[in-house]
């Protein structure tokens, strides 16, 4: 049985100790450029992989130049065998209780690729026993989870990367358009018009016993009890006990490029302001601290939000619209970023990067672009968001997409579902991290975990 780790209940107990226990990095042998195609033995970096599902699969896959896959930790044994055959041959520790990863010493860096409502409690776990991690987006479930888990990165020094590949990847797409905003070559004002798509509602559905072989228990996790149906766990990402809808898939991506361009990846709204529609299995009114706690119960069905026009208000000025699909004269689109200032607008998704001022770059405008760009990518390459990460577990600097930037994208996410939740504004102090006069939206922040998890 696995050894007893340090939780979040008693982080603020252990910090000290740990810190200084990790205060002096590891070392291991890596190459000088870890583009080479080809690595000797000793050069391969040893990884734990926790969740085995195709997110996680996927990203060993392309790292695989780098890694060799040593354990895998999943509560579904048939994910456990199939991910073994691929990524390790067959040759991986295969593990139920990903916290016997957490006890090999000669495992020092990890991926987490699980559901979403299972990030916070391994990720935690992991560094404070000296792990560096690579964890897949959206990070977290609720806002105080991203302070929790920025407190330990702050506390034990680990290297840490979420999973947002459009901060390095798409041809460079993104990185140009914040570039271009930061120039100044959209003028001043400049406000974004986020499309993240809309969700299903579907439901409710019927429950079954689990498939042979899902430890299905293990699976819910730190969530309330629940009764299994295929839906529930193949499309969890529209159930706000796992996940956050659109608004944390595809605004961990949109809403995190568009404030990183508006020049607040260190701090947030003031307040949150729209509406929103729920699916039919969502009652008026309904109380979702309490559902949350275990008190209140919804039918089997999706819950997040399907259908939402929203907006964030900066301290400045600045406006960030979210939306399931924007609508303003001729344009129109489901997916993507426009950013628009007094001396033009561009449109940015991971297929193009149009508009006037992109068209009228000339070479020198380009070649102080990029100059940028390395200062965005703080001196590291961009093209391989994995790599990035492999540079800076090597050289102890921060990552591209580091814990600090996305948590405070993580929390114009949230904020955007608790307005919907509750249906209406909110006012949001970003330095406090709580809502303004509004005892129901901060008893929002956080969730109990089921005692056997927490």
């Amino acid at each position: 049985m696995p050894k007893p780790h340090a939780d979040r209940r008693s982080f603020l107990k252990t910090t000290a100790a740990v810190t200084a226990a990790t205060s002096v990095p590891y070392f291991f042998s890596q190459p000088k450029t870890l583009a080479d195609e080809t690595q000797s033995k000793n050069d391969r970096i040893p990884i734990g992989l926790i969740g085995a599902g195709g997110m996680g699969s996927g990203n060993m896959r392309s790292a695989s130049k780098w890694v060799d896959v040593v354990a895998i930790a999943d509560a579904d044994q048939n994910r456990l065998q199939s991910a073994n055959k691929q990524l390790s041959g067959g040759k991986a520790d295969l593990y139920a209780d990903y916290r016997e990863i957490l006890d090999r010493d000669d495992i020092k860096v990890l991926h987490i690729a699980t559901p979403d409502h299972w990030h916070t409690k391994p990720l935690i776990e992991a560094m404070l026993a000296g792990k560096d991690v690579y964890c897949e987006k959206p990070l977290t479930l609720t806002i105080d989870e991203g302070k929790q888990i920025a407190a330990v990165v702050r506390e034990t020094g680990r290297v840490f990367q979420v999973g947002t590949q459009q901060r390095s990847e798409n041809g460079g797409k993104f990185l140009k358009a914040v570039a271009m905003v930061h120039s100044g070559r959209l003028g001043k004002n400049v406000k974004a018009y986020v499309a993240i798509g809309g969700a299903p509602g579907d439901g409710p559905f019927e429950s079954s016993a689990p498939p042979e072989g899902l430890d299905w228990n293990m699976w819910v996790g730190p969530a309330n009890e629940a009764d299994y149906s295929e839906q529930r766990r193949r499309m969890f990402r529209w159930w706000f006990e796992y996940s956050g809808g659109k608004m944390t898939d595809w605004g961990a991506h949109h809403v995190d490029i568009a404030q990183w361009a508006l020049g607040f990846g260190d701090s947030g709204p003031i307040k949150v302001s729209g509406t929103g529609e729920l699916p039919k299995i969502v009652p008026s009114d309904f109380n979702w601290k309490a559902f949350f706690d275990g008190e209140a119960k919804l039918p089997d069905g999706y819950n997040t939000a399907t259908k939402f026009d929203l907006t964030l208000e900066y301290e400045n000025g600045a406006t960030m619209n979210v939306t399931n699909n924007y609508q303003s004269g001729d344009t129109s689109f489901g997916n993507g970023i426009l950013l628009e200032g007094d001396k033009g607008r561009i449109f940015v998704n991971r297929g193009k990067l149009t508009g006037a001022p992109v068209e009228s770059l000339t070479d020198a405008d380009n070649a102080e672009l990029d100059e940028y760009i390395v200062k965005l990518c703080k001196g590291k390459s961009h093209g391989n968001h994995m790599q990035n990460f492999f540079e800076c577990v090597e050289d102890r600097s921060l990552p591209i997409s580091d814990v600090f930037s996305h948590h405070r994208t993580m929390t114009s996410c949230h904020l955007l579902n608790i307005c919907v939740m509750l249906g209406r504004e909110l006012r949001w102090d970003p330095k406090a991290e709580q809502f303004v006069d509004d005892d129901q939206a901060n008893a929002l922040l956080s969730r109990k975990s089921r005692a056997d998890f927490a």
